[in-house]
């Protein structure tokens, strides 16, 4: 684990635009392609202003997404929808970068579309290892659409997996799984604000079990990119 902490919140979204312009760089070197999985919320909005200052080629980028509304692209909340009104004609990137959720079906339809999407970026891996995942984290500790005390913390067979009762509307849903999430080569918390003190607390100092608790890749690295106020008390580790 690598806690990183900024004096600010432009401080830190700063060093995760960094740190994404170094993980697509090494992973296009390595693998002609960079697979990248987003999140909605608070993480969206800095993306949108970070990505097209990346110096990369856009064109080996592919963009997924961690968890995704079953709502239409048009709707205020679809995470695509808000991806694609800020970034496309803004940046390089276009539709076609964008693995997306099918339309018109139900949860769970979607996320065995989704579940069959991944397989055909991922041929041949018997889980989806993504180069970078950029996780939210909400006030109750949840990342992607898991939830505390919800039964999908404990699924180990599916990708993709459907929620119909988020706590959290809409409460329709389609998220990957821990089992997808830990597989990873690096997940990356970013969260800011005071108000994410208490729990961010919680997580990294009593090591609750929370849902953002239990991202911890197999053989990858997950980052904490906070700002002073989310820090708390919590004391600065550089990186190694």
């Amino acid at each position: 684990m690598k806690i990183i902490v900024g004096k600010n919140k432009d401080d830190i979204f700063q060093k995760t635009i960094n740190l994404i312009e170094n993980v697509a760089k090494e992973s296009i070197a390595k693998d002609n392609i960079f697979k990248i999985g987003l999140s909605g919320g608070s993480v969206a909005t800095f993306l949108t202003i970070g990505i097209p200052k990346i110096k990369t080629d856009f064109t080996k980028w592919k963009l997924f997404f961690c968890d995704e509304r079953n709502v239409p692209e048009d709707s205020n909340d679809s995470t695509y929808g808000f991806y694609k009104s800020a970034l496309i004609g803004t940046s390089k990137l276009t539709e076609d970068h964008f693995i997306r959720i099918k339309q018109g079906v139900s949860a769970k339809e979607a996320a065995a579309d989704y579940t069959e999407q991944l397989k055909r970026y991922f041929p041949g891996e018997t889980v989806p290892k993504f180069h970078l995942l950029l996780l939210g984290m909400g006030p109750d500790g949840h990342t992607c659409s898991l939830f505390p005390n919800h039964p999908l913390l404990e699924e180990t067979d599916e990708w993709i997996a459907a929620i119909t009762d988020s706590p959290k509307p809409p409460s329709e849903r389609i998220t990957m799984t821990f089992k997808v999430v830990n597989n990873s080569k690096n997940c990356v918390f970013v969260v800011c604000g005071k108000e994410k003190a208490g729990i961010v607390k919680r997580i990294l100092h009593n090591k609750e079990d929370l849902p953002a608790s239990r991202v911890n890749p197999t053989s990858g690295e997950v980052y904490w990119m906070l700002d002073e106020e989310a820090a708390g008390d919590l004391q600065k580790i550089n990186e190694d």
